[in-house]
């Protein structure tokens, strides 16, 4: 089975990510949540879980559940952006706008990788 083009673009975007919350923690520590509990240890656990969907979306065995995965992550990770939205010290000089067009892109990246829930069923 073929895989389309774009679908190794989502991979490649979801392994930078997911590479960038071990080269630069600190900037992924600052948005967690404070109710959250362990902050270090869920930022390696979201990376690792990004750099490893993304590479399951290359192996057409796995696409379709990479990304489901892609979707749940999304869905957990969501609440780092009501606080950047909501907490000054959290927004890292963003303007609001911004933080606030941060959510629907969450959407469109849910809807992307449905589109790949689609092509081993």
């Amino acid at each position: 089975m073929n895989l389309p083009w774009h679908l190794y673009v989502m991979a490649f975007v979801f392994l930078v990510a997911g590479i960038n919350h071990f080269r630069n923690p600190r900037l992924y520590l600052k948005i967690i949540p404070p109710y959250f509990p362990n902050p270090k240890l869920l930022n390696y656990i979201s990376g690792l879980a990004e750099i490893i969907l993304g590479i399951a979306l290359c192996i057409p065995l796995l696409s379709n559940y990479a990304a489901w995965g892609i979707i749940a992550l999304l869905i957990a990770i969501f609440p780092t952006h009501l606080y950047m939205y909501f907490d000054e010290k959290a927004r890292m000089g963003l303007p609001k706008w911004v933080l606030l067009l941060r959510m629907p892109l969450q959407l469109f990246l849910m809807y992307w990788a449905f589109q790949y829930t689609l092509f081993n069923n």
